[in-house]
């Protein structure tokens, strides 16, 4: 028996179970289902959508279905099955043996359709899309059809044959008869079958006839007798519908529809149609690019699973749609990053240093912790020779105020390794500067200095003999815009694409250690950022993504 004492009560739909737990109306049971539409990759939204679904089963010791909604054959294929699959087990969720498919219903939703015929209620209607449009009414006028006392037996009749396939595309629908002067649009005799001959992933040409989401989906719930159908706030409308087709049809669960906010963030976009739009006509390379919102491009990208789960459950469960800053969520991504990420070391524009006191061909090993944070992930050994690496930053032949770095005749640390001076300034016939000649204290060596000196600054820096050329991908926001949906006429999203998204330097340098790393690894490359080996690496070709800059732009 459950402890009504002890239920979750973190926001309204923890509130409405809780109310239909102590009244019994499921007994002891709380179900929910996660039904995505297998015609695209899963993105950030639907990651709020699972956290809620999957994770209110969890909150109660309950059960959460997946389900593919594939009652539209156009654009489903199985490649985004098995993607939407790998995405919600990376994120932490597990179905279990409740996988199912709408498809596997379709004969029991063709009954159901039939039985709604057999009560007066559905009727064969051969408006075309055109006049359907037109006959639709407005708020002061009802909508029209002249189809809608059509006698049971002619429209028994008609939909048989609609299902063996004697009408063409748009031909003829069936139509729920419910009322045609509803305030609700979704209500004024809505279209629950229309003629559609095209395989379907699953069942082949075994149908030509496919169900209407709005009628599909209650009855996906009730047959598998989920309890709490979570969805989005779009589908608050469509309720009064959901709640029609399970009163009137012979199912064997009343289930229950609830909505909540869905998520938006600034500088994306969550439309599959615009995201598939983004990957079809190369503005991005595929739906796992990592400028991408989706699940496998964050992935890629390297984002922790944790991270998202813990922006979901930072922005709560609410009644009313908002939008949060893309700054947000690269904030729970720091977060979770900064302890769990080893620390390397990269140079971006390399400027070569000569530490013209250290003995030529000669080499020392020098030990580096992995972690600060983790003194557990114990240290690595960094080769330091004669010739080293540092940023082009690192360095200011005419410093301005503050700056703590390499400067002439000033001295920093060399991370792990010993404190140099700026000697010699070496330029070309440009007048650029091409190395950096400096000097080395020997009794500096980190770790075990006995030099006594105390300098501002530490600089990161890569042994020329050792380290690897590396391609570095810096991604930024893939939108200049806060909100691209948000278009003047004559503009379209795509015209907001941000051109700097992805840059990568000319002639990065890894640390050797680095070159043997396992792809979706996070490392802090110090100062530049994190960091995961990307799955385009090959022998002679290492590519680093960078998962999040250093700095956060975003507070509390």
């Amino acid at each position: 028996m459950r402890d009504f004492n002890d239920l979750p009560a973190n926001h309204f739909i923890n509130t409405i179970i809780n109310e239909d737990l102590k009244s019994g109306r499921y007994g002891d049971r709380v179900h929910t289902r996660f039904p995505p539409e297998p015609n695209g990759y899963l993105h950030i939204g639907h990651a709020k959508a699972i956290f809620v679904d999957f994770g209110t089963a969890q909150e109660y010791s309950g059960l959460c279905n997946l389900r593919m909604d594939d009652t539209n054959p156009a654009k489903e294929d199985v490649e985004y099955v098995d993607a939407i699959k790998e995405d919600i087990h990376w994120l932490g969720y597990d179905w279990g043996d409740r996988f199912y498919y709408a498809s596997d219903y379709f004969e029991r939703m063709y009954d159901c359709a039939v039985s709604l015929i057999k009560k007066g209620l559905a009727y064969v209607c051969q408006l075309s899309p055109d006049q359907f449009r037109e006959m639709r009414g407005d708020l002061s006028h009802p909508a029209v059809s002249p189809y809608r006392d059509r006698p049971i037996e002619e429209s028994l009749d008609l939909f048989a044959r609609m299902r063996q396939g004697e009408f063409e595309n748009g031909a003829m629908t069936l139509r729920a008869k419910i009322d045609l002067a509803s305030p609700n649009f979704n209500m004024r005799d809505p279209v629950i079958y229309r003629i559609n001959h095209q395989t379907h992933h699953r069942t082949g040409d075994t149908w030509c006839i496919y169900p209407m989401y709005d009628f599909a989906h209650p009855l996906e719930d009730a047959f598998e007798e989920v309890t709490h159908s979570l969805c989005t706030l779009e589908f608050e409308d469509h309720r009064p519908l959901y709640e029609w087709v399970i009163e009137n049809c012979d199912v064997p669960c009343r289930s229950r529809q609830i909505e909540f906010a869905r998520l938006g963030i600034t500088n994306t976009v969550m439309s599959k149609r615009k995201l598939r739009r983004l990957v079809e006509e190369g503005f991005v390379c595929g739906w796992d690019d990592p400028r991408m919102p989706t699940l496998a491009g964050m992935r890629r990208r390297g984002y922790p699973a944790a991270a998202i789960r813990n922006f979901c459950a930072g922005i709560g469960v609410a009644k009313s749609n908002s939008t949060v800053e893309f700054a947000q969520l690269e904030h729970c991504v720091r977060e979770e990053l900064n302890t769990s990420a080893d620390r390397a070391m990269a140079i971006l524009d390399p400027l070569k240093v000569v530490i013209t006191s250290f003995p030529e061909d000669h080499s020392e090993l020098l030990p580096a912790e992995n972690n600060p944070e983790l003194p557990e992930r114990g240290t690595r050994e960094l080769s330091f020779s004669r010739e080293v690496y540092i940023e082009r930053e690192d360095f200011m032949e005419e410093p301005v105020k503050g700056f703590r770095r390499l400067i002439p005749g000033g001295e920093v640390r060399l991370k792990y390794a010993y404190i140099i001076r700026c000697d010699e300034v070496i330029k070309d016939e440009n007048g650029n500067i091409v190395e950096l000649h400096c000097s080395h204290d020997p009794n500096s060596r980190s770790g075990e200095d006995t030099s006594g000196k105390k300098v501002k600054g530490t600089i990161q820096w890569v042994d020329a003999k050792t380290a690897v050329p590396v391609e570095l991908r810096l991604y930024d926001l893939l939108f200049t815009k806060a909100n691209p949906d948000d278009v003047e006429e004559g503009q379209e999203f795509t015209d907001f694409i941000n051109p700097d998204s992805l840059t990568i330097p000319e002639n990065a340098l890894l640390e050797a250690g680095l070159a043997k790393a396992e792809v979706g690894v996070p490392y802090q490359f110090l100062r530049t950022g994190y960091f995961v080996k990307d799955k385009d690496s090959r022998e002679g070709n290492i590519v680093f993504n960078r998962v999040v800059s250093l700095k956060s732009s975003w507070k509390k």
